[in-house]
């Protein structure tokens, strides 16, 4: 094997060198929780709670962003802040039948996961450590690696588990990850990958001279890049005297996609030994070079510094552009909720400006109004509520309420007047949506006429039904005609403003004028437009109901941000 070693990289180890014994197992160091920690515990919380409600493009893009940030700090970032002093943890990946499994083996000159012919081979991560490093990966309380991730130290290779072995051929300070393959037939197995791939400190990334151009390996590369963990490539089975155009070509490749300082090595062509694995003089220099990186302190933290500083760039990068996306939701949550409120309070305006000018005093009612005028039912009405005359009081006991068809059409112009307002609010408050962003998906069914005039009908009536209750009230024992005739003058209060000339009957003037008429009409009318109001926002609700997950992520980009900020200064 070739190696394409930069300069300034640690020197390798002699061939016939082997690895220091280890020392006796020592407890792992606890590194103190200090303030960047604690402000990433922040930020993954608020990560893990987000939601992006509205159907605008780019938010399922955002939830996927979401999660896969909640996994790296639970994968990478929080376990590696916590306890700087684990291990260097090299996760071995690539395609589907590159050699990985085979290329852990020879590294470690022990066959401690399986390769071979039938795939996927690697159905479960396999974890190689040195025995003394093995505590590192296997506590239960508080594991250094894939949290959510079952151990296992025995043979089980169920699809889910990591499976931890100990390897005297590794040093202390070094652990190798084989991973599925990230183009893995089976989904499960593509999704540990990628999540594997996300814990480790260093990606050695393996790929063969077949199969070096492919698109999945990249689309792998770079998400490693943008994640900023540190990469190494090993270029598998490559035909003799064909290496040194291939490593030319793959730099090429490499450079293009800003990945120009990835360390390369080369493994030629070869047979198997007896045991499944490249010869070891072939895989000396890659196997040197990581032990280099794990013994060597500066080598170490050079390797952890670059990645934990990429993941944390690229963290920031990635929350604060979730963190506009919340935004954007919030904005176009709050455009369509203004829309409710400006129609909705329109509606509300009309029926307002409709009982104080009169406007229900006009055509039928009108009509019925002159007919109980000139008929002699206003005369009969005047004299009842005034009380003269006890004979007129008891002739008129007993009699049909006064003005009925007069209230009639007074009671149907209202229905009318509230039903459309209504009607109009939400016809004007769908038009505004469905012309808005993600408006049209949230419109809730439309209402069916015939629905919304029958809960206007029953508003009428009970408003009316409390208009008698206060007329009686005010009447004290006065008789049921009585009742209905200052019942009535007080829906002409309501309804009417300022009654028509044609009231000019005698004594109508003190009738209309008394104080007490007047306060029960005020009263009457605010009751009526509480009931409006009532009626107006339950028919509102029906839009406001689909933004409640909007109005759940309130402040959630802020709270995002201030974590952030928490981060960058700690």
């Amino acid at each position: 094997m070739a190696g394409d070693s930069r300069a300034g990289e640690l020197p390798r180890r002699p061939a016939s060198g082997s690895a220091p014994a280890p020392s006796e197992p020592e407890d792992p160091p606890e590194v103190p929780e200090f303030g960047l920690v604690n402000a990433l515990r922040r930020v993954r919380d608020e990560l893990a709670a987000v939601t992006f409600p509205l159907p605008l493009p780019g938010s399922d893009e955002a939830g996927t962003s979401a999660r896969t940030l909640t996994a790296q700090l639970d994968d990478y970032l929080l376990p590696r802040l916590s306890r700087l002093d684990a291990p260097l943890l090299v996760v071995v990946g690539g395609s589907t039948g590159v050699g990985k499994s085979t290329l852990v083996n020879s590294v470690v000159r022990a066959p401690v996961t399986q390769a071979g012919v039938l795939r996927p081979t690697t159905r479960a991560p396999v974890l190689v450590t040195a025995p003394a490093d093995a505590r590192w990966f296997l506590e239960e309380s508080d594991p250094h690696l894939l949290p959510n991730l079952p151990r296992t130290t025995g043979l089980d290779t169920s699809p889910g588990r990591l499976r931890v072995i100990s390897a005297t051929g590794l040093p202390r300070g070094l652990a190798l990850l084989d991973a599925p393959d990230f183009d893995s037939v089976v989904a499960t197995n593509r999704e540990l990958a990628g999540q594997v791939l996300g814990a480790g400190d260093l990606w050695l990334f393996v790929t063969t001279a077949s199969r070096y151009a492919d698109a999945v390996p990249w689309d792998a590369l770079r998400t490693a890049r943008d994640r900023g963990t540190r990469l190494a490539v090993v270029l598998n089975r490559v035909p003799e005297g064909a290496e040194e155009d291939i490593a030319t070509h793959l730099r090429e490749m490499l450079d293009a996609e800003g990945l120009p300082a990835v360390e390369l090595f080369i493994l030629p062509e070869v047979a198997l030994d007896g045991q499944g694995m490249v010869p070891e003089d072939r895989v000396i220099p890659l196997r040197d070079w990581l032990l280099g990186l794990a013994e060597e302190p500066a080598g170490r933290v050079r390797v952890v510094g670059d990645t934990l500083g990429g993941a944390l760039a690229a963290l920031r990068w990635n929350a604060e552009e979730l963190a506009k996306v919340i935004d954007r939701h919030q904005a176009v949550g709050a455009a369509l909720r203004d829309a409710v409120v400006h129609e909705y309070g329109a509606a509300l305006s009309t029926v307002e400006g409709a009982l104080a000018g009169g406007t229900l005093l006009r055509g039928e009612i009108l009509v019925r109004w002159r007919e109980f005028v000139s008929n002699g039912e206003f005369h009969e009405a005047v004299v009842a509520r005034s009380g003269r005359g006890r004979r007129l009081g008891a002739a008129v006991t007993g009699k049909a309420p006064p003005g009925g068809k007069l209230q009639g059409a007074l009671a149907g112009g209202l229905v009318t007047l509230v039903a459309e307002a209504v009607a109009g609010a939400a016809d004007r408050t769908r038009t505004t949506w469905a012309g808005a962003p993600a408006g049209l998906p949230l419109l809730p069914e439309p209402e069916q006429p015939g629905r919304r005039t029958e809960r206007v009908r029953a508003l009428v009536r009970d408003w009316r039904e409390r208009l008698l209750d206060l007329a009686g009230a005010e009447g004290g024992r006065r008789a049921g005609y009585a009742v209905h005739v200052t019942g009535l003058l007080i829906m002409l209060g309501v309804l009417g403003g300022e009654l028509p000339k044609e009231a000019a009957e005698p004594g109508a003037a003190l009738v209309l004028g008394d104080p007490s008429l007047r306060t029960l009409s005020e009263t009457s009318r605010d009751d009526l437009l509480k009931r409006v109001r009532g009626l107006l926002e339950a028919d509102a609700a029906r839009f406001m109901d689909r933004l409640a997950d909007v109005e759940a992520i309130a402040g959630r980009a802020q709270r995002l941000r201030a974590a952030l900020s928490a981060g960058a200064h700690s």
